[in-house]
């Protein structure tokens, strides 16, 4: 059950009055609650309804896994993965994420049956299970480079038949059937996100804290795909298309001959590459096309494409024109994720 000053903080929150509840999140961290610990930590981590001070806030979580905290342990393991500490690698992310599962903790058990291939839940829950499960984990794999086939130069189009396993990609789907929000497009010149009438696609969206072990693991390989760090990664998204639903030619780079992104390629960098992962393939049409560059890809589930948005100078590369054609006959999930020259966090 939460704690009292856990309950406070929950009550100042529906009221709209965050300050106060950071108020009584901090008391609660001063009396080594481990919920009031792990609740304030998240919040810093990413400036949830507080300041933003991820280094206070990844703190704040050590305390509460030393502490027995299981929650802030499956956070931990994310940082760890994706080097937000120097001491840390995938194999701490690993051990964080064993100690959250040994804790009981049903988030970090489920990502260990995932990544171990264990798709039957297995009747033995003891910590010695666990640690059999993951030794079973080929973390290694997840930095090397699958096959690939090039479809397209310049610019390049590539694919990777057999990116991830299907058992990833179940659990990816999963994930953001309950997150599922309408699509949303920049409006430069009105200067607001709002929906447009050419994307009619839901996704959903994966930050710091949403993410988890599995997803980051998929950007790792990512990253040894391209040779780019993970810090350049923005948050991933998976977008889901019913039929019918599409998104109709556009760019993924950032137009620097729109002001408001001009100042944005100079404090965020340009999106570079764009990194696509199909989940499922039971459904007709849904292809990915190209028709500057004649290229048509209907992606298996998963297969992986990604292709480069902008030449080697930054410029934008117009040439890069490209749509999500509507399935028939069954729904679409892909994973998106946009790569930027410099780091975004």
């Amino acid at each position: 059950m939460p704690s009292h000053h856990v309950e406070l903080a929950e009550q100042c929150d529906r009221a709209g009055r965050h300050d106060e509840a950071i108020r009584h999140l901090v008391a609660g961290a001063g009396h080594n609650d481990v919920e009031a610990l792990t609740r304030l930590g998240k919040r810093l981590l990413v400036g949830d309804r507080a300041p933003r001070l991820p280094s206070q806030g990844a703190d704040l979580l050590v305390d509460a896994s030393r502490r027995g905290g299981a929650e802030a342990a499956a956070v931990l393991a994310v940082l760890y993965a994706l080097g937000a500490s120097a001491r840390h690698d995938l194999g701490s992310a690993l051990e964080s994420m064993l100690l959250a599962a040994e804790r009981g903790w049903a988030p970090a058990q489920a990502q260990l049956r995932v990544l171990a291939g264990d798709v039957d839940d297995q009747a033995d829950t003891s910590p010695r299970a666990w640690r059999a499960l993951a030794e079973r984990i080929d973390l290694a794999a997840w930095g090397v480079p699958p096959p690939a086939i090039d479809l397209h130069a310049e610019p390049l189009v590539r694919a990777y038949p057999c990116f991830v396993p299907p058992e990833v990609c179940r659990w990816v789907i999963r994930r953001s059937r309950g997150r599922l929000a309408r699509a949303l497009v920049y409006e430069a010149l009105l200067k607001v996100t709002t929906t447009h009438e050419s994307r009619t696609n839901t996704s959903a969206f994966f930050n710091l804290l949403d993410t988890d072990l599995v997803l980051t693991l998929i950007q790792r390989r990512m990253s040894a795909c391209l040779g780019v760090p993970l810090r350049h990664f923005e948050p991933m998204s998976v977008l889901h298309y019913a039929p019918g639903e599409e998104i109709t030619e556009h760019f993924d780079f950032v137009d620097p001959n729109v002001p408001d992104y001009a100042a944005q390629i100079a404090v965020q960098g340009q999106r570079i590459v764009t990194f696509l992962v199909y989940l499922n393939d039971d459904y007709a049409g849904g292809e990915t096309v190209f028709p500057r560059l004649g290229v048509t890809r209907k992606g298996e589930a998963a297969e992986a494409l990604c292709f480069v948005n902008a030449h080697a100078d930054g410029r934008a590369d117009v040439r890069t024109l490209h749509a999500g054609r509507p399935p028939r006959g069954g729904e679409k999930w892909i994973v998106s994720q946009f790569v930027r020259d410099r780091p975004t966090f």
